[in-house]
């Protein structure tokens, strides 16, 4: 298949299936030492309600750095403009430190669960 765009083409492969329809491959996963087809692979994602609480720490953070942006101008004795801008400093710099921290947990809640599941004889 080849696609142009602007003057150049790209050529991509395409697998030739005859007019045939090919079908999905039955997924196995194994618990416990039985087996169990068809199913899909559990995801990998956290809970729902982990990721709103790292959501929602996400912006705690960011109120909580804006306002330290804010203090921190106000009694530096900068200029008005320049608050707006520092107190937005603030506000990006402590939500994102709010943040490496909140996607770490939420692997390590990922991996804990893995681990915990991987490990327990009993499959709960």
């Amino acid at each position: 298949m080849t696609i142009g765009v602007g003057g150049h083409s790209l050529s991509f492969p395409v697998p030739h299936t005859c007019g045939r329809i090919i079908p999905a491959m039955p997924t196995t996963r194994s618990h416990g030492g039985e087996t169990s087809e068809g199913h899909d692979p559990e995801s990998a994602l956290p809970s729902v309600l982990a990721r709103v609480l790292a959501f929602g720490s996400i912006l705690v953070g960011g109120i909580a750095g804006g306002f330290i942006g804010y203090a921190f101008a106000d009694l530096g004795g900068i200029s008005t403009s320049m608050l707006g801008v520092v107190t937005f400093l603030g506000a990006v710099i402590g939500a994102g430190g709010v943040a490496v921290v909140a996607v770490l947990t939420l692997r390590a809640l990922g991996e804990w669960r893995t681990i915990r599941t991987d490990h327990d004889p009993s499959g709960r």
